[in-house]
């Protein structure tokens, strides 16, 4: 797999933000990416029907698509994937593969299981970019990505809420931290200026959020890691899944465009805005952390 998806690896990382994009242009796209899980119940997590079909005759799709759909679009998109290797489809095995990688990073980000997904029903407004952006912007480059090898797994189903729940064990910890240390730190110590698109723009300190991540015991490095092996995983079950089709032969037929376009609604979409407070300048930034790190697992 590695020679297929190394030759392509820049149109992986350009285009793995793509889903974000989706969310304003493609009713249907902003469910994708989440899972509210609380919304129904403290421990909802565990007895929540992992396969779509259960949940829909339980709850309505109308109302799971309220909450998000994250775990079971995950899994669904690595379907997805495996009939595209099937096919030897390269533009779908690429932009499938690119989505794939950001929705597992998504159900990866305890903030992403949650009702209060930026803060918002506990004054804390910015949080989930915080944790998700900044913590990364500072701290990454000392981040050990090293996670091994890709290995087969047999459910990819009940793996994606594997990771949902392994986030939403999380999220205390990611609220109750920054409330505590919010106490510790003043406002000019919490917060700080920063030029940014030749903007003055305010941003969580440096001193901040380094005592912010060391109470969390290094949780975003883990996150971080989590998704990357289980985006490495998932590609390799879906390949496997396939036959184990030859990519090599792909390589000989280069795709020249896989730039993805896209139209403006007609009518405004209703999307939730998570970003906040200390937004990074590119959020493609964030993605390109997990896909170069991925190639250090030697697959």
């Amino acid at each position: 797999m590695i020679g297929f998806f190394k030759s392509n690896i820049q149109f992986i990382t350009e285009n793995a933000v793509n889903p974000d994009r989706r969310r304003y242009a493609v009713k249907g796209e902003a469910e994708k990416h989440f899972l509210d899980a609380d919304v129904y119940g403290d421990s909802a997590v565990y007895i929540l029907p992992r396969y779509w079909n259960k949940a829909v005759e339980k709850f309505g799709e109308e109302e799971l698509r309220k909450h998000g759909i994250g775990p079971w679009n995950a899994y669904n998109t690595k379907n997805q994937l495996t009939e595209a290797f099937k096919k030897k489809d390269q533009k779908a095995i690429l932009r499938l593969a690119a989505d794939l990688g950001h929705y597992i990073g998504d159900i990866n980000v305890p903030l992403h299981t949650t009702k209060n997904y930026n803060g918002q029903l506990t004054n804390q407004y910015g949080i989930h970019a915080f944790w998700e952006s900044r913590v990364p912007e500072l701290l990454s480059d000392d981040f050990d990505f090293f996670v091994g090898q890709a290995e087969y797994i047999p459910n990819t189903q009940l793996e994606a809420w594997d990771a949902i729940i392994g986030a939403h064990l999380a999220l205390d910890s990611v609220l109750n931290f920054e409330k505590i240390l919010s106490q510790r730190f003043p406002e000019d110590k919490k917060f700080s200026f920063e030029e940014r698109g030749g903007i003055n723009t305010k941003v969580y300190s440096k001193e901040f959020t380094k005592a912010y991540n060391d109470m969390l015991a290094g949780q975003v490095e883990r996150q971080m890691k989590r998704s990357i092996k289980m985006i490495a995983d998932f590609w390799y079950s879906a390949w496997i899944d396939a036959g184990q089709p030859d990519l090599n032969s792909l390589l000989k037929n280069p795709v020249e465009d896989l730039e993805e376009k896209f139209t403006p609604p007609a009518t405004s979409i209703d999307v939730r805005e998570h970003e906040g407070l200390a937004q990074r300048e590119s959020p493609e930034e964030l993605r390109k952390l997990f896909y170069r790190a991925m190639w250090r697992t030697g697959n």
